[in-house]
């Protein structure tokens, strides 16, 4: 009778907590920003998006504040809302209000533009750089055409811009304009970076077993970094001085958010590679398992 084989494998309930699997990868995704590749590859996704958005600011800043402004001259309930900060003492944000509501529409612009930049540029290079440097012996189990890829993120994208639309009267509310858009960033940024981490070497079982088992996590993982890239809106909260500065405080904000997206890529490879080999370790060791009971089943039988 042969004897069992011993287990090299540490079974998935062994594994660490997704809790610690998220912490963990969080500080190598950091780390990971200051490597020269990273940094490098930041400054692709700036250019492009600088080189539109710049021109947007450029020249339609100022008419766009006009606009808002005489929106919320022609809309009573604007005239509640900006009596009620006069009551509560904040009548200086009256000169800010519609530079603000400005950003609110263009950043999601910026932010998906990004988001599409870094899915369709910087996320496969990232991932790669992941895998070379803590998972080599990770090998694909599919071949998806960029394409594919590309009308996922679309799609995703396309579902959170109408969920902003949607979601817009809500933002007056304060409480709903802290809580609902790093929600919808939240969510379209775990579909958008959980499908191209996985996209060529997870097989479609084995990434439908990761998503569903580690939905919470990833849903988590991506409204932290919802919230992490709304800080670059606070370069807008400078008053009048944005209306100047408006070009430079495009760019400068599309570079961070670029960043913050760079950071939540590597985020997401650094978990979903970790939660990946894992798995395909434990469905080894169950593979390895059942043909040790087979043998030992046979030898017993003989």
């Amino acid at each position: 009778m042969q004897a069992p084989r011993s287990t090299v494998a540490m079974p998935l309930g062994a594994s660490i907590s997704s809790t610690a699997l998220m912490v963990d990868s969080a500080w190598r995704a950091l780390a990971y920003c200051l490597h020269p590749r990273v940094i490098y590859l930041s400054l692709l996704p700036l250019f492009l998006a600088a080189l539109s958005l710049g021109l947007l600011g450029w020249f339609g800043w100022e008419p766009g504040v006009a606009a808002v402004r005489q929106a919320l001259d022609a809309w009573g309930i604007s005239h509640d809302v900006l009596a009620w900060l006069d009551r509560a003492g904040l009548s200086f944000l009256r000169t800010a209000a519609a530079p603000f509501l400005l950003v609110l529409m263009i950043v999601p612009l910026v932010i998906v533009l990004c988001l599409l930049l870094v899915a369709g540029l910087m996320t496969p290079s990232l991932v790669k750089l992941v895998r070379q440097r803590r998972f080599p012996s990770l090998i694909d189990r599919e071949a998806t055409p960029w394409w594919r890829s590309l009308l996922w993120s679309a799609g995703a994208s396309i579902t959170a811009l109408a969920l902003l639309v949607v979601s817009l009267p809500m933002w007056l509310v304060p409480i709903f304009a802290v809580l609902v858009p790093p929600v919808i960033w939240g969510w379209l940024t775990y579909r958008v970076m959980a499908f191209d981490t996985l996209v060529d070497v997870a097989s479609p079982t084995e990434r439908e077993v990761l998503l569903k088992r580690h939905h919470a996590s990833l849903l988590g993982m991506g409204i932290l970094c919802g919230y992490i890239g709304a800080a670059p809106a606070a370069l807008w909260a400078m008053g009048a001085l944005t209306v100047i500065l408006a070009p430079l405080m495009v760019l400068l904000s599309v570079w961070l958010y670029t960043l913050v997206f760079a950071f939540s890529s590597l985020w997401f490879a650094h978990f979903l590679l970790s939660a990946l080999q894992a798995q395909r370790q434990a469905s080894s060791a169950a593979s390895g398992s059942a043909v040790d009971t087979i043998e030992i089943h046979n030898g017993t039988s003989t």
